[in-house]
């Protein structure tokens, strides 16, 4: 209990001396996680819906994959990206290993497929009865979509939500492709766990408060502010 409390006054101090080491990593933690966070919502929400809205050939088999990544062990994330940008690798000539760029990337892979299996599960709940509705009052199908989309808002923010969450917590995947360089690739999750290995108990408890106070923050963002455009639909 005395390490948590002295865990607790070193992240106020931290914070208030305004720590250069600190700050570098929350902000490299925060370009790594938001860039990933948008980069998978670009691919996810689309294809979600497209994928609960429509019907193809080998879908259910197609939706059972998606489900299966959605618990893909961030360590295997990590390792196969690795493999990939290693110079014997196919992207190897790119030289990404170790850099920011490729954590996005890993932190990337990692959520997508949760966030997809989230909003696959949503429209799925949803577009029967939307649809049907559209349909009823006379909808063209472009109309049909937007209202299904605006049904889908809390659906998506959840998605947003837990693709984030995930993204910032992330250690095994970054770490493996990123090796927590200090000054280049070191982020929250990393240097947390670099403070343990070295016993710096406190330092890694006050780490890790800032990381929980910046995650509620981010979230308490998004969720206003798509709650705001809810409201204003």
């Amino acid at each position: 209990m005395d390490i948590i409390l002295k865990g607790i006054k070193e992240a106020c101090s931290l914070i208030l001396s305004l720590d250069s080491e600190v700050f570098e990593v929350v902000l490299l933690s925060l370009e790594v996680s938001l860039v990933a966070l948008v980069m998978a919502g670009v691919i996810a929400i689309p294809l979600g819906i497209i994928i609960a809205k429509n019907r193809f050939p080998f879908k259910n088999i197609v939706m059972r994959l998606v489900y299966t990544l959605m618990g893909l062990p961030p360590v295997l994330c990590g390792l196969l990206v690795y493999i990939f940008f290693m110079r014997r690798g196919p992207l190897g000539f790119l030289e990404l290993n170790y850099t920011k760029e490729v954590m996005m990337i890993a932190q990337t892979l990692l959520i997508t497929p949760i966030m997809m299996g989230l909003v696959i599960n949503e429209a799925t709940r949803l577009q029967e009865e939307v649809l049907n509705l559209a349909k009823t009052l006379g909808a063209s199908k472009l109309e049909g979509f937007k209202l299904l989309l605006f049904e889908m808002k809390t659906g998506i923010l959840l998605a947003i939500i837990t693709g984030f969450a995930r993204g910032i917590s992330e250690v095994g995947a970054v770490m493996v492709v990123g090796g927590n360089i200090k000054g280049k690739t070191r982020t929250m999750t990393t240097y947390i766990s670099e403070l343990k290995g070295m016993g710096e108990f406190e330092r890694a408890i006050a780490v890790g408060i800032i990381l929980l106070v910046i995650s509620f923050l981010i979230n308490s963002l998004l969720y206003h502010f798509l709650r705001k455009r809810h409201y204003e639909s």
